[in-house]
């Protein structure tokens, strides 16, 4: 849900409202610590509950310094963050006798360090000067308008990742359910490993088309989206070829047995193909959230996943035995569906009618900023 910043923040940013982005970052803090509420099942995620509420304020911290282009504060921050964390997990595992609730718990205090130095950059730092205006009322006002945005964010993002999270389910229905569950499992880590490159791209274009929209540049939005796209075909042509030739040795990381070992490797195509895909998209969904229309992207991911890519990954697997491979290819077809839904989105969007509606979002929601709160 605090995707939706990335239009809100960004667009304000862009047409020079500064005082905005504190207000939307406030209104997305409300929406997201209430929806934060309900998630509570099992031991571990008992003492996951306090990082769910962390993680709340952290996503609307990042999107908030993202969309100004501040992001080095965020890196060295994390940095500091993650070399904190090893201490603290090996404190709570190994020595505190907790074992993997002391994982859960780690995971929450390193959460809560993580949002905390960043409200404290926030707070103090110059560059947030104009946007960080304080506590506002202000911030009450508008939620609705938010959460038409936030919702469908939610839901396209939810749909995408969960129909990865269906094939390592779905595999364990196939006749070697522990080899398959098991070279699934290797294969959605090591495409989550490669996703955090177009991810970085995808928040970074996201931001521009947003910023360029807010200032009323549509031309300067189209220049954007050129480069950005041909800088993930890049990185996903180079990252491809890197698992192409690693194949036979890229299963040794996760197990020693060969037969494991042999079955990743003859998925490292399939996954070469499908970071590509990935990359892609994620571009393109990326421009969606930027110009606001994550509604669209949350059908086209409804329609790319379950009914292109979850039918076919089904029948590939189950009637014509193609096994995880099938799986696999399923994800594949959905990607390719929703690469080409997304760009005939964005090729047919008229960039000039989103700039004007970028500006009249901007100036319906912005005021002056007053009515700070002590």
């Amino acid at each position: 849900m605090s995707t939706a910043l990335e239009t809100f923040c960004g667009q304000s940013y862009g047409a020079k409202q500064y005082h905005m982005l504190g207000i939307h970052k406030q209104r997305a803090m409300i929406v997201l610590l209430i929806t934060s509420f309900p998630r509570e099942a099992g031991s571990y995620a008992r003492f996951m509950i306090p990082s769910v509420f962390a993680f709340a304020l952290l996503q609307c911290h990042v999107r908030f310094l993202q969309t100004q282009n501040n992001v080095v504060p965020m890196m060295v921050i994390s940095g500091v963050t993650t070399l904190l964390h090893v201490f603290i997990c090996w404190f709570l595992v190994f020595k505190s006798g907790l074992g993997n609730k002391g994982a859960a718990l780690a995971n929450s205090i390193s959460y809560w360090i993580n949002v905390s130095l960043m409200a404290i950059y926030v707070r103090l730092s110059p560059s947030c000067k104009r946007t960080w205006t304080g506590f506002s009322k202000e911030a009450l006002h508008g939620i609705f308008a938010f959460l038409k945005l936030a919702i469908p964010s939610a839901v396209m993002i939810c749909l995408e990742m969960w129909s990865f999270e269906m094939m390592v389910l779905l595999s364990g229905l196939l006749p070697n359910p522990k080899l398959e569950t098991s070279v699934l499992s290797i294969s959605l880590n090591t495409c989550s490993l490669g996703f955090m490159i177009p991810l970085g791209l995808s928040g970074s274009i996201s931001t521009r088309v947003s910023n360029e929209l807010g200032a009323g540049r549509p031309r300067a939005t189209r220049l954007a989206i050129y480069v950005s796209l041909m800088m993930v075909a890049t990185e996903a042509l180079f990252i491809g070829a890197l698992l192409i030739f690693g194949r036979r040795a890229w299963g040794y990381l996760y197990s020693t047995e060969e037969e494991v070992v042999r079955y990743v490797g003859d998925m490292m195509v399939l996954l070469a193909i499908s970071h590509f895909f990935e990359g892609i998209q994620l571009i393109l969904s990326g421009i969606a959230r930027g110009c606001g229309l994550q509604k669209i992207g949350a059908f086209i991911n409804l329609g790319a996943y379950y009914l292109f890519g979850i039918p076919a990954a089904v029948l590939l697997a189950f009637v014509c035995h193609v096994g995880g491979k099938g799986l696999w290819t399923g994800i594949i077809v959905a990607l390719i569906a929703q690469a080409f839904l997304l760009a005939i989105l964005t090729v047919f969007t008229n960039w000039e009618k989103e700039a004007k509606k970028a500006t009249d979002r901007v100036h319906s929601a912005a005021s002056p900023p007053s009515g700070l709160l002590s």
